[in-house]
Parts: C-alpha cells; sequence; structure tokens
C-alpha cells in the first residue's frame, strides 16, 4: 500500500463530511446476470462460490476509492484487497471464514480456496485479519433482496462487504442479488457502479 497526502486526497471534503456521522455505511443491491459464470463453472468443474469471489475481488481491486484505507489519520491506498469469505463444510451447521490472497486465474483460486478451507480447522485464523480485505459472504438458500452486516462502528471501516443470494431463473438468464455495504467516508454510489460494471465485463469475458 502508499500513503496519500491527506490534504490533495481527491475524498478529503467528502470523508470530513461523512466520517463524523454515527452510521456513515450504506448498503446497496443489485441484480446481477451470471448466466456466463454459471455456464463456465459448469463446463470447467469449478465451484460457482468461489470463482464469483475471484470475480468480486477482481472487479472491487479495479476501484480505486474501494481501496482506500486510515491509518492513524493518514489515507492509504491498498495495492489490492484480499477476500475474506465465509464458507460451509459438507454437512456443517456452522461457517468459518476463508482469508486469502486472489493469486493466478480463477481455476487456481478456486482449487486453492477449496484446499484452504478444507484443511482449515478453525472458526478464524485471525493472524490472516488485516483492513486490506474484503469480507464475503453467500445466503445461496434464499434470493437476495436487501442485506447489512453486523459490525463495531468505527468511523473508519472501509472494508466492502459483499453479500449474493441463491439465483433464480429469469427470461433463460440466471439472476442473482448482490449487496455492496460501504463507508461513504471512502466511496460513493458511483464506486458502486464501476464495480458493477467490471464485475459483469469480467463475467462476459470468461
Amino acid at each position: 500500500m502508499k500513503e496519500l497526502c491527506y490534504d490533495t486526497w481527491r475524498r478529503r471534503e467528502l470523508y470530513e463530511f461523512f466520517s463524523p456521522m454515527s452510521n456513515p455505511f450504506y448498503s446497496v443491491t443489485f441484480n446481477l446476470d451470471v448466466t456466463e459464470l454459471y455456464d463456465y463453472v459448469k463446463s470447467q468443474g469449478l465451484s460457482f462460490y468461489y470463482a464469483l469471489t475471484y470475480l468480486v475481488t477482481k472487479a472491487v481491486n479495479s476501484v480505486e476509492a474501494l481501496r482506500y484505507a486510515m491509518h492513524d489519520g493518514v489515507p492509504v491506498l491498498h495495492d489490492a484487497r484480499r477476500p475474506s469469505f465465509t464458507d460451509l463444510k459438507p454437512g456443517a451447521d456452522s461457517f468459518h471464514i476463508v482469508t486469502m490472497a486472489a493469486d493466478g486465474d480463477i481455476a487456481d483460486f478456486c482449487r486453492e480456496a477449496k484446499r484452504k478451507s478444507d484443511e482449515q480447522t478453525c472458526f478464524i485464523d485471525m493472524t490472516s485479519e488485516s483492513d486490506d480485505l474484503i469480507f464475503i459472504s453467500c445466503l445461496p438458500w434464499i434470493e437476495l433482496t436487501a442485506f447489512t452486516n453486523e459490525r463495531n462502528c468505527e468511523k473508519d471501516d472501509a472494508i466492502p462487504r459483499i453479500t449474493w443470494g441463491k439465483y433464480h431463473n429469469e427470461n433463460g438468464k440466471k439472476i442473482l442479488g448482490m449487496s455492496v455495504e460501504l463507508n461513504h467516508a471512502f466511496a460513493d454510489g458511483k464506486h458502486v457502479g464501476d464495480f458493477a460494471v467490471e464485475l459483469r465485463r469480467l463475467i462476459e469475458s470468461l
């Protein structure tokens, strides 16, 4: 990551407006066409969940505002965020959280995510936790129309929280609802739009 000059930081005025609020966080839920992704993972024998986690990470990292954070009053720009995602072992009632870099191609990531998840014996490895993460989750049992996360309301919490639900068939397409929860001090609705456009582009390019 690199430090940014607070005085010339392009978000300084917005940060100073939103950060004093008791709840500067907002959530946007939108529909995403995942037909091409579904077809691709089926043909390649990959996990839909892991594959979408990989693409979401790539899309987040394409938007500068989604990589901002604040360290001791100094704004920083992370080189890249890492996914920290919930997972559920077969037959388990409780989930665990896997954190890893989105390295390699989509197949490499899916294989490594499965290996790491299968081998993990704790709920969460706290040595992997930092503020360069993306918190990712999925509710594959229901169609998602809105979502909010639990949190300690720390004004400089800049970690994106992204969740999606069960996809459904609509006019021959597979559509799912995706929620993006952000801190308004660091990112705006336009940045959600930039993320959504890039995610759609990545899916179409498979």
